[in-house]
């Protein structure tokens, strides 16, 4: 009787060291090696982007980024869940789409948009937004909207940018007025909980949202150039997109030549060196600050 209830310290001894084996092989079995290569590679990935946004050459920008994107969707076959990647997906998108082709090619520009909120989207909704803002009500979408945290706040601001973006290529949708809504909600969520997120991109938003329409249809030109101030404040005047979109926006449609002239002269003169990691977004703003002085006769 001692001798056999003297083996059992060994037996569960052994039980233990062979389980502990085995766990994580079954941990590694319940992903795909994909999804493993995917997560490995994460820290690469974090350094690329990086270095995208410090690329001074558009031109090798604009030739880099379909294959980039490319290159996240397929990881994302792989590892679906990885809101990261989701992430980097729709910013990427919204980046190829509003630097390289929507001035080129809007009908396009919309589908890369519409590209770029799916990915936000799902990433939104991992983030506890499950509701659809297109189908949700307004006041189901707020109370839920209401619900999320400061962790939510990228998957909020990009899929609020996304869908803003595309609803401004859709002005003829009836549908997109319901759905600038709901990117509008997002965003007053974002200023809530982080209003430096992205360089202040939420006040950006409320800039254009504000400036670009009169009064009539909802505008407030002095709302506006309060959320310009304040996103020039947070970046420290080193995003130049705020003048571009000021310019752009705000000062048309007040019919303000002298301060659509000086906004975009600033972007014109800047040096290229202002801010090595806005590098990329700061030449994309220079390059669309040439288009548009180009057409300043033409608006005033």
């Amino acid at each position: 009787m001692n001798s056999i209830s003297g083996s059992r310290p060994r037996l569960n001894h052994s039980l233990q060291r062979f389980c502990g084996a085995l766990l994580p092989l079954l941990l590694l079995s319940a992903c795909s090696m994909g999804t493993v290569v995917v997560r490995s590679t994460q820290t690469i990935l974090d350094s690329g982007i990086v270095a995208m946004n410090r690329e001074t050459d558009l031109d090798l920008a604009k030739a880099a980024m379909p294959a980039n994107l490319k290159l996240l969707e397929g990881m994302l076959i792989e590892d679906p869940g990885n809101q990261p990647l989701r992430l980097y997906a729709a910013e990427g998108f919204y980046g190829y789409a509003y630097g390289f082709v929507e001035i080129e090619d809007r009908e396009r520009a919309k589908q890369l948009y519409r590209r770029c909120y799916e990915h936000a989207r799902l990433a939104l909704s991992q983030s506890g937004v499950s509701l659809d803002p297109e189908i949700s009500t307004e006041q189901e979408f707020e109370t839920a909207v209401a619900r999320a945290g400061k962790a939510a706040v990228p998957a909020m601001f990009w899929t609020a940018s996304c869908l803003g973006n595309w609803v401004n290529l859709n002005r003829d949708n009836p549908a997109g007025i319901a759905e600038l809504s709901s990117t509008a909600i997002l965003m007053r969520r974002v200023l809530e909980l982080d209003e430096t997120f992205y360089y202040g991109g939420a006040h950006l938003f409320f800039g254009v949202f504000y400036g670009g329409r009169a009064p009539l249809f909802g505008g407030n030109y002095e709302r506006a150039e309060q959320h310009f101030e304040r996103a020039h404040e947070i970046n420290q005047e080193q995003l130049l997109l705020v003048d571009l979109l000021y310019a752009e926006y705000l000062a048309r449609q007040r019919l303000d030549q002298d301060a659509f002239h000086k906004h975009l002269t600033r972007i014109l003169e800047s040096p290229v060196n202002l801010n090595p990691d806005l590098a990329l977004i700061n030449a994309i703003a220079r390059q669309r600050a040439a288009i548009l002085i180009k057409s300043e006769d033409d608006w005033f």
